[in-house]
């Protein structure tokens, strides 16, 4: 189960539930992987609504690995995200949006 403090965000891939959660070594990945050069230009995008789906896949990959997952992004290439494509970017949207938030707003008491 995801723990809004902890800044996770859960995801279901192929039937099986993971944590999704950006770390520093995550977001430091998650930078290193972007056409953009910066996270602040990772977050305008997703903000303004003109993210891409690479952004999305990018996100995912970086907060399994946060959460302790240990495959690479062609391994997400087949699988199936419950809730479609939608889902998968509303989470990568929370999830980064958990990543830099505080622990008050997460709870949604902020």
């Amino acid at each position: 189960m995801a723990n809004p403090w902890r800044g996770e965000v859960g995801i279901v891939i192929d039937g099986t539930p993971h944590v999704m959660r950006l770390t520093l070594g995550a977001l430091a990945e998650l930078e290193a992987g972007l056409e953009s050069k910066s996270l602040v230009a990772l977050v305008e995008r997703f903000e303004a609504g003109n993210f891409t789906t690479r952004d999305v896949l990018a996100l995912i990959v970086a907060g399994l690995r946060g959460g302790g997952w240990q495959g690479r992004a062609a391994d997400l290439m087949a699988a199936e995200i419950e809730g479609g494509p939608m889902a998968a970017a509303r989470g990568a949207a929370e999830l980064l949006a958990r990543a830099f938030m505080l622990p008050t707003e997460a709870a949604g008491n902020g």
